[in-house]
Parts: C-alpha cells; sequence; structure tokens
C-alpha cells in the first residue's frame, strides 16, 4: 500500500451473547428478549447454518483470518467500535429489545486484536446499567486497552484517544447519534456516566468537536472521528449525516469513521478525505438469523487506510472482504468478494465513488474516484 501512516478499521465487534458463550469462559446465558431467553440459542443458530463450532473456542477464534490481514498490513493504528458491555451486571437498561454483555473473564478476546483505540460511544455499551459501564470501564483500562467515546463523567467521555508515534500520531474522537438508538438519557454530563452523544449534527457541533480534538493533539496530528450513527439495514445515506461529514471534513478532520449498520455501506472521498458511513459489523453473533439476507450481512469488511503524510489525504485504501462462518472469520471466495465489490460500488457512484474488485480479491478505489 505504499508509505505513509496506514489506519486499520473496522465496524461493530459484538462479542457478547453467542460469541461469550463460545469462548472459554462464558458469563450466564440468560437473556430477557421478547423471543430468546438462553444465549446458547445463537450458538445453535450458527451451528445449524454453518456446522460445528469447536467450544469452547481459543480467545483468538472470532478474529480468524482478521488477525493475518492486520499483521501483514504492518504497523498502523487500528480502530474498531466495542458494541457489548464487557460486565457481570444484572442491572437491565430499561426499554432495549436486545442487549449485549462479555463476561470479564474473556476480555483476552478483544486484547487478541491489539486495537489501539476502542470506540465506546454506541446504543449497546449502557445495555446492562451505569454499573455495566463502569465495570466495562475498569477491565478494559486493567487489560491496557485504550478506549474512547464514554467515560465515569462528560469530560472523559469526550476526551479523545491519542495513539500512535512520533510524527505519525492519531487523535480519534468517538461518539454517537440518537439515530443509532443511543438513549437520550445515555449522554454523559458533569457527575453523569455515560457516552459522548451528539447534540445535533450542526456546523457548531461539528467546529466544537473538533476544537477538542486539536487542543487534545498536536499540530501535524491525523483527526480520525468515528461516529457510530444510522439505523441497521440499508444503503441509504441521510442527507443530514453526509452534510455532517462534511461539516468535520471542513473543520480538519482527516477521516470519517462510521458504523452501526450491521452490513457496508457507501463511502466517500470528499476534499481528498475518507468518509465511511457504515463500516458494517466485525464480529457478531448473527449467523443462521432470517430476515436480511439481501444484504448479505455474513460478509465482512477490514478497511486498511493510508494516508498521505502532513496532508492526511488518502492515497490508498483496501478493504479485505471476509465472512463470518462457525462465529470466525475466514476469507471470503471471489465470487462473494465480487458480489460485495459490485454492490458497493452501485451505491457509492451516487456519492461520486466507484469502486473496484482487485485480482487478489481486495475492493479499492475505482479509477478516478
Amino acid at each position: 500500500m505504499g508509505n505513509g501512516p496506514l489506519l486499520v478499521l473496522a465496524g461493530d465487534v459484538m462479542t457478547g451473547r453467542g460469541v461469550d458463550q463460545i469462548l472459554p469462559r462464558p458469563g450466564s446465558p440468560r437473556l430477557h428478549e421478547e423471543y430468546v431467553v438462553d444465549a446458547r440459542s445463537y450458538v445453535d443458530l450458527a451451528e445449524r447454518a454453518n456446522g460445528p463450532i469447536p467450544k469452547p473456542v481459543a480467545p483468538a477464534w472470532p478474529w480468524g483470518d482478521a488477525l493475518a490481514v492486520m499483521e501483514a498490513a504492518g504497523p498502523g493504528v487500528r480502530l474498531m467500535n466495542l458494541e457489548t458491555s464487557v460486565t457481570r451486571s444484572d442491572e437491565l437498561a430499561p426499554g432495549k429489545a436486545v442487549r449485549y454483555r462479555m463476561n470479564p473473564d474473556n476480555i483476552d478476546c478483544l486484547a487478541e486484536a491489539q486495537v489501539d483505540v476502542w470506540a465506546l460511544a454506541n446504543n449497546h455499551v449502557l445495555d446492562h446499567g451505569v454499573p455495566g459501564l463502569l465495570e466495562t470501564l475498569a477491565c478494559m483500562h486493567a487489560a491496557h486497552l485504550s478506549t474512547a467515546g464514554a467515560g465515569t463523567d462528560g469530560p472523559e467521555a469526550w476526551r479523545p484517544a491519542v495513539v500512535g508515534p512520533e510524527g505519525a500520531r492519531v487523535v480519534v474522537a468517538s461518539v454517537a447519534h440518537v439515530s443509532s438508538g443511543v438513549p437520550s438519557g445515555w449522554a454523559a454530563d458533569t457527575g453523569l456516566p455515560g457516552v459522548a452523544l451528539l447534540p445535533d449534527l450542526s456546523e457548531v457541533t461539528a467546529e466544537s468537536l473538533v476544537d477538542r480534538m486539536l487542543r487534545a493533539g498536536a499540530p501535524g496530528d491525523l483527526l480520525v472521528v468515528s461516529v457510530h450513527w444510522g439505523g441497521n439495514w440499508g444503503y441509504h445515506v441521510p442527507r443530514e449525516h453526509r452534510r455532517f461529514a462534511h461539516r468535520l471534513v471542513d473543520a480538519g478532520v482527516h477521516v470519517v469513521h462510521g458504523h452501526s449498520s450491521h452490513h457496508p455501506r457507501p463511502l466517500e472521498v470528499y476534499r481528498g478525505r475518507l468518509v465511511l458511513y457504515g463500516c458494517g459489523d466485525l464480529v457478531n453473533d448473527y449467523e443462521g438469523i432470517r430476515g436480511y439476507e439481501g444484504f448479505r450481512d455474513d460478509l465482512r469488511l477490514l478497511h486498511l487506510v493510508r494516508l498521505a503524510p502532513v496532508t492526511g489525504e488518502l492515497r490508498d485504501l483496501s478493504m479485505v472482504v471476509l465472512q463470518a462462518r462457525q462465529m470466525r472469520l475466514w476469507y471470503a471466495d471471489r465470487a462473494d468478494a465480487a458480489w460485495l465489490a459490485s454492490t458497493l460500488d452501485g451505491v457509492c457512484r451516487r456519492l461520486g465513488t466507484s469502486l473496484t474488485l482487485t485480482q487478489d480479491s481486495t475492493i479499492t478505489l475505482g479509477a478516478g474516484a
């Protein structure tokens, strides 16, 4: 991919519920969903769809071939959205149809991916109440896993993470929007634990967020906004989301890292900067769940983003296509990669961006993108 800073980006990592049950130290399988009361039911669905899972699996199992992809990419900053609480708390956030939690004793699973920043501003990190959030933060930090987007109060939740070596440092802000299903009561405030919840998608909010990032970093740092927004399914990008992404870039952001949808959504290059509107899920327990097969949510992406030194403009983008089977990530075959490339190219062209499938079955920007 050439020289320049490398970012390795992925969307939602959901290691709770069924995934937690196949790991070495599963927590309580009890669920409070309308139709499913035992997390092991999701394991059963996955096994019916794709065969037996050799449980208990090693902590690295859910990552599968993604670990080899990241290793081969070389040194860079890895950023993903952790969409689960890491807790034993039995407190239930009211009004939630689905809640995720992973046993803290399975924290090694997260450590395996060597992610530099875990974005926590999302609609599941408080599924088990404030006690669940506080335990999540304590477990993550005890395991030396850096987080952004949630905290014991407003200042901590809004504080960007600063990672990377001198000369290639990255400032990461993790924020959420109510369009992803985050309850307004989850907003962190003075003395109130919670997430960094955007008050709106205005120009003032964009500039305020970037100003906070600039004060946390230093001249020459790269700025990445990781934003949890939008619905679970569909390719439409709301006009206000696109406008906000452009406002962030206009204010100085180099990459907008969007997530929330269960499958990849469109991307665009605006003023030379990469905007990912929805990276899709990377790790979850959705195998065997019926109803949205047309979106092929079994296909997952790792985004390898190479930026130009100094300017932070997009130099190269390579998206590696993986497939979830047996709650593990495997390299997708060429036919599946071609389907995803064609589908995303069709929806990206509406935003002035084209995609193509390379000889090695990765997806990259098309000519003139």
